[in-house]
């Protein structure tokens, strides 16, 4: 009976994580803007408000973050062509063609941890992730 009771539990979570991947809404169409907070410095933002982060296993122009690292990590894509929204917004190639916005050559991501505009739940996850400034 326990075993039933645990196979049922780990099938209810993995549903519900399924489930808060695909509604959170990753834009891809519109471009970076600053949030600012109280302070005047706030962390980089996509228009949604969700925050986003960099990655130091990337080099500069270069995503490294592939299968399940984009699954937690989704990358900050761009429409092909897009224009840069301002000094130092550039896009970067990802291996499948698509393109992703890059700050100073950094490419951008979101974190599925954060569900919420101003959260910063990622900032620091395995000590290789920062929100992008």
């Amino acid at each position: 009976m326990k075993l039933i009771a645990a196979l049922t539990l780990g099938v209810i979570v993995a549903g519900c994580e399924q489930a808060y991947a695909q509604s959170t809404y990753y834009p891809t169409t519109a471009a970076p803007e600053v949030i600012t907070l109280a302070a005047g410095h706030g962390p980089l933002a996509a228009a949604n408000g969700l925050t986003l982060y960099t990655f130091d296993n990337d080099s500069a122009g270069t995503s490294n973050c592939y299968d399940g690292c984009a699954t937690n990590w989704p990358p900050y894509l761009a429409e092909a062509g897009a224009a840069a929204p301002g000094e130092g917004f550039t896009t970067v190639q990802r291996r499948d063609g698509t393109q992703q916005w890059a700050k100073n050559g950094a490419p951008l991501y979101f974190w599925i941890g954060d569900s919420a505009p101003g959260e910063t739940n990622g900032d620091g996850v395995g000590g290789v992730w920062h929100t992008a400034h």
